[in-house]
């Protein structure tokens, strides 16, 4: 794959854009309720998070002229085309999660804990 397409990748693979996005699926968000929907998120990455999906086209931030300033996020026609992806990604994860948790208890069961040097 091209470098570019490895980067997008990269972003939109990102547990955070996923997040995110989903939060954006149906509604117009601002900064605080992201934060508290998106559960674990930091200021911080959810800030720069934010900035890479508004540069890549993925979302929308309206600043509304109010004291304190308002800020709202939602999802642009582009951010939208990703819908159907991240939900069915969720469902599968939702789908497959006993199955995973018990390939993983079984693999730690049975193969003792690496070092960094093995």
């Amino acid at each position: 794959m091209c470098r570019q397409v490895l980067q997008i990748l990269g972003l939109i693979g990102s547990k955070w854009s996923i997040l995110i996005i989903g939060q954006l699926r149906d509604r117009i968000l601002r900064f605080g309720e992201l934060h508290r929907t998106v559960n674990g998120i930091s200021q911080r990455m959810l800030t720069l998070t934010l900035r890479q999906l508004e540069r890549d086209g993925l979302l929308t931030r309206t600043v509304h002229p109010s004291v304190p300033p308002r800020v709202d996020y939602t999802l642009t026609e582009l951010g939208a085309t990703l819908l159907d992806s991240v939900v069915a990604l969720g469902e599968w994860a939702t789908t497959h999660r006993h199955q995973i948790n018990n390939n993983r208890h079984h693999y730690d069961s049975t193969h003792p804990p690496r070092t960094p040097s093995s």
